[in-house]
């Protein structure tokens, strides 16, 4: 199989919930990336030959997304494109579908991404079409109800949501809240370092955000980081869950963003004037409990490993998505791995506690992170992995180009 080269990974500013990014629809974001990708990589739009992109919260204003947004940012009308949904996971998917059409020789130039607007999930009836005889309608949060209806209820039981989830990763492992606020604290430290040093700067592309008088607003950097974040600020948070660990503080966030990459086989790079920032080095997924959905990093993980002969010892830089504190901390007991030892090499700029989870977008906000993390160290081997809900997990590894 033809090796694959991630070239120019970017993505917007995560948007925190409600705020700048709000105005703009989920396929008007991903459209924007996807045009900035195409500018800063200098590429002929025609020899685009895909483009897959991630949405976890798709509805109708604009299906199938990366079709949507590939013709919103003016790629010719031959270029197809598709959606894809892993949930947490998606962005990853996205890129590992992209690199395995290129492995196979079904494409050689793809772009992979992901998208959500957060902010403007919408509420939605089941019963509107045909009417009720009787009674009301029930309109159905459906940022809330995903997160309910993970899982088949007359298998698993119901689960209320991804913070039970947690909860139960809490419990099973013995992580106790001063444990879970240490590493949320060390999570805001380590985005905020990386902001100020304008780490970021190179990754992300601004957007521009229609208001209703005077220009556009341009949103150029990450809004969830909170910098002034302690321990002790977080120890005042009240549970989410009576007398439980997770907090609004050590939980991930919920957000707005788009990422997107190119994805090229390896001998079109100088025909096409293309630098690779990496190298992609292989995939895997699998399932797990539901009620335990934030272990599956561990199943992947091994799955991956055994596939690559890689081991931790192996790795540069480790990436898991932060969609809880406590979740981050059932994965390393898990490997084995104590937190205090690998603070140069695991989320050394964030993840999603600080800078955000925008479902959808974040295995390519990761992707784009990491992968430049990697570079200004000199190259080397980094794991992006993620938990999924619904109870399942996805990693994939990517070696330097600079090594």
């Amino acid at each position: 199989m033809r090796r694959v080269a991630i070239v120019q990974p970017v993505r917007s500013a995560v948007g925190a919930f409600g705020k700048t990014l709000r105005p703009l629809a989920a396929a008007d974001l991903a459209a924007q990336v996807l045009t900035a990708l195409v500018d800063r990589t200098g590429i002929d739009p025609a020899t685009i030959e895909e483009v897959v992109f991630a949405q976890s919260y798709a509805n109708s204003e604009a299906p199938c997304i990366g079709r949507w947004a590939a013709l919103a940012a003016g790629l010719p009308v031959d270029v197809p494109g598709s959606q894809t949904d892993r949930r947490c996971g998606g962005g990853l998917q996205a890129v590992a579908t992209a690199a395995m059409m290129v492995q196979t020789g079904a494409a050689d130039v793809v772009v992979a991404g992901g998208v959500e607007s957060m902010s403007n999930i919408e509420h939605y009836t089941t019963t509107a079409r045909w009417g009720s005889r009787s009674g009301n309608q029930t309109l159905y949060d459906r940022l809330e109800r995903g997160r309910e209806r993970s899982q088949p209820e007359w298998r698993f039981g119901k689960i209320s949501g991804m913070i039970e989830t947690a909860e139960n990763l809490a419990d099973k492992y013995g992580i106790g809240r001063e444990e879970a606020d240490r590493f949320a604290a060390r999570s805001q430290q380590n985005a905020a370092a990386a902001t100020e040093s304008g780490k970021f700067a190179e990754e992300i592309v601004p957007v521009q955000v229609p208001v209703r008088r005077g220009d556009p607003v341009i949103l150029d950097r990450d809004e969830g980081i909170r910098p002034e974040t302690t321990e002790q600020t977080l120890a005042g948070l009240r549970p989410l869950i009576p007398c439980g660990t997770v907090t609004a503080g050590n939980s991930a966030q919920q957000n707005d963003a788009a990422a997107a990459c190119l994805v090229v086989a390896e001998d079109h790079l100088d025909r096409l004037g293309l630098t690779p920032l990496a190298w992609f080095e292989g995939w895997a997924a699998v399932g797990c409990e539901p009620a335990t959905m934030g272990i599956g990093p561990v199943g992947a993980v091994d799955k991956l490993f055994r596939r690559t002969g890689i081991g931790f010892d192996d790795l540069t830089l480790i990436e898991i998505n932060e969609a809880f504190a406590v979740q981050v901390l059932a994965v390393l007991r898990e490997w084995g791995l104590p937190p205090d030892e690998l603070v140069d090499r695991l989320n050394v700029n964030g993840s999603g506690i600080s800078l955000g989870h925008p479902i959808g977008a974040t295995g390519g906000r990761i992707l784009a992170t990491m992968l430049r993390e990697l570079d200004r160290r000199g190259g080397g081997l980094a794991l992006e992995t993620m938990c999924v809900g619904g109870g399942q997990g996805i990693a994939a590894l990517f070696r330097g180009a600079s090594a």
